[in-house]
């Protein structure tokens, strides 16, 4: 028979219900950090430079410049954001999705 491990007797802190900090009180009071921002606006300066790099690339039927794709992507992830991806779930014929919940309680 193995003995279960004994704790250590700390316990974890709940989290507040509720809002966690009090009423004009930051939960970011630094606000995003300086050289963050200024990568961000370094990158947002080349923006037109990347999407005129992808249209060209993309013009070219046979363009071995997949670095400057990366490298213009790149930019612009950092600049904007990457987009963002949606996925509709639906049923069978498009019907929405039913749920079944089945509890299973042990018997005594």
């Amino acid at each position: 028979m193995t003995k279960a491990p004994q704790s250590s007797g700390l316990q974890r802190k709940k989290m507040p219900v509720g809002r966690p900090f009090k009423k004009g009180q930051s939960g970011n009071p630094g606000g995003t950090p300086k050289d963050l921002r200024e990568v961000i606006a370094l990158a947002r300066s080349h923006t037109v430079t990347a999407i005129e790099a992808l249209a060209e690339i993309a013009g070219s039927p046979a363009s071995p410049e997949s670095a400057r794709v990366s490298a213009a992507n790149a930019l612009l992830d950092r600049a904007w954001g990457k987009a963002k991806e949606t996925v509709e779930i639906s049923g069978q014929d498009g019907a929405p999705l039913g749920l079944v919940v089945t509890v299973v309680r042990p018997s005594e």
